[in-house]
Formats: C-alpha cells, structure tokens, sequence
C-alpha cells in the first residue's frame, strides 16, 4: 500500500538487506521546516512518519548485527517510545526542560489507525500503542516530571538492548500500579 515511510528488508541466507523509504514531499517539508530546530504541531506528524521509519531501520540493523530475531510487535513497540522521547526531548528544549502535559495523551490515548489495515496489524498496532503508553508514562512521570532527566538515558539504553519478553517483562513491572 502506499505510504510516506516504508521499511524494506531482503532477507537470504546469509544476509539481511535493509533500506529505507521515506517519501520526497515528506523529506521537503521537514527540510524546509526541520524539526531539529524546532518541533510544534505543524511538522510533528512529519517528524513521527520519519521517525517510525528510522526507529525500525535502526533497531532493525541493530538486532540483525547482535544476531537477535526481533518481532514486528517488538520493532512497533521501539518506535513508538522513541518517537515519545524523541518529542519530548525536542519539544522540552524550546519549553526550559518540561515536556508539555499534552504530548502523552496525544500519542497514545486516541491514536488513529488506518481502516485499511488487517485486523492482525491492528491488534498489533494497539498492543504496541498500550505497552508503549505505559511505558513512556512511567518514563515521564520518573525521569521527566521532577526534571530528573539522569538515569533516563541509562535506562533507556537497558530497556533498547532486552529482548521481546523482556522488554514487556519490564513494562509490567514498572507500571503494575
């Protein structure tokens, strides 16, 4: 199907071949209003799009070069805490350090999926959303609530290197309450 951002992988038997796509208007409009200067509500959606596409590029590259099988659950679950803290970093810097109160709810408590989508991608675009959204609220209320961002990149580094089940394992130890 047509998108802005699509990964593709050609896998044989001894190699792994990954390429990013991400659509040339896309690319224009975040040159022309980049982001890494500064993110507001007219080139975030922009800059989510892109940055799903690198989060699964990366992470991607990341488990084939460690020789670790990786999940599409796994991979949607990557990008979306690194879209969350990606935004907030950004959006904080322009904000004295604080992450706006309303980055949170708008990423995770009404997110749109596209009809088109097979009932198996939608399951697994929402289970990536919810152990998400746990999860960065976790994040925020730990690390980016009192404005103690030390230790958030340490266990950022933690939480990117566990496996699939470890990842969840953690989530639903930290969140529990």
């Amino acid at each position: 199907r047509a998108a802005p951002e699509k990964l593709l992988l050609h896998e044989t038997e001894d190699s792994v071949d990954v390429a990013l796509y991400l659509d040339r208007t896309l690319v224009e409009r975040l040159r022309r209003d980049d982001p890494s200067e500064r993110l507001h509500a007219g080139n975030l959606p922009d800059f989510l799009t892109a940055l799903e596409g690198i989060s699964h590029f990366l992470y991607l590259t990341w488990s084939v070069r460690h020789e670790r099988a990786v999940s599409l659950l796994e991979l949607e679950l990557q990008a979306e805490i690194d879209k969350f803290i990606l935004a907030a970093l950004l959006l904080a810097r322009d904000r004295d350090g604080r992450v706006p109160a309303t980055l949170h709810p708008m990423l995770f408590e009404a997110p749109v999926f596209d009809p088109a989508l097979s009932d198996e991608l939608r399951q697994r675009y929402r289970a990536a959303n919810d152990y998400a959204r746990r999860y960065c609220g976790w994040l925020q209320r730990r690390y980016m609530a009192g404005g103690r961002k030390s230790g958030m990149m340490s266990e950022l580094r933690r939480f990117y290197r566990l496996g699939y089940h470890g990842k969840l394992a953690r989530i639903r130890h930290e969140t529990r309450h």
